[in-house]
């Protein structure tokens, strides 16, 4: 599970559609949420939308991986579809902040690798925030102010990229899991090759 975290603007959700486009084994976990969509944006595939009744009911039934309230809307991973591309030996990216980063880390510590993604700049935060024109200057007001606490967390996070060049944060992301990949725990058809690499002695 590979989870990217930031501050909105940072970059994440840009990062997260280059990702899917140049890895064919890696499948977006697509989050619940009663917030309306922004224009764009495909109900199933960027988000599945949904009412507070319906979101509840999945808390209530242990539908969810992980949930948090961000600005006063209810977000949530649904398990059922983790689980699934996790068994046909998918990876599974996660867009979601840092408060479903903890959830989920909790419930798979091992399974996780946990990438935040920082702006260059304050200024260039407020910058990307009012240049995608999707919120009002109140909006973008509040989504700066919580920024800062947001990047407190950073040192939760296995690795920090600072987004100065979305072509080459791309590149950096890529190489983080691809070295992942590799790393021994995760290898269980590595231990079967040695096995036959002996056997054939």
């Amino acid at each position: 599970m590979l989870v990217l975290s930031s501050p909105s603007g940072a970059g994440k959700t840009t990062i997260s559609r280059r990702l899917l486009e140049l890895d064919d084994n890696l499948r977006i976990s697509v989050s619940v949420t009663t917030r309306k969509p922004r224009q764009n944006e495909l109900p199933g595939v960027d988000y599945i939308f949904v009412n507070g009744d319906i979101f509840q009911r999945m808390l209530d039934e242990g539908e969810l991986l992980e949930h948090a309230t961000v600005f006063g809307h209810l977000y949530g991973t649904p398990r059922k579809t983790v689980e699934e591309s996790l068994s046909a030996g998918h990876d599974i990216l996660f867009d979601i902040d840092w408060q479903g980063a903890q959830q989920i880390t909790e419930r798979a510590r091992n399974d996780v690798v946990k990438i935040f993604i920082l702006p260059p700049s304050t200024q260039e935060l407020e910058r990307r925030l009012k240049n995608r024109a999707q919120d009002s200057i109140d909006v973008v007001a509040a989504r700066m102010e919580k920024a800062a606490s947001e990047m407190t967390h950073w040192a939760e996070y296995d690795y920090v990229i600072i987004n100065e060049d979305i072509d080459y944060a791309v590149i950096q992301v890529l190489d983080i899991l691809s070295a992942e990949r590799l790393r021994r725990h995760r290898g269980i058809e590595v231990s079967e090759f040695i096995e036959k690499l002996i056997g054939e002695q």
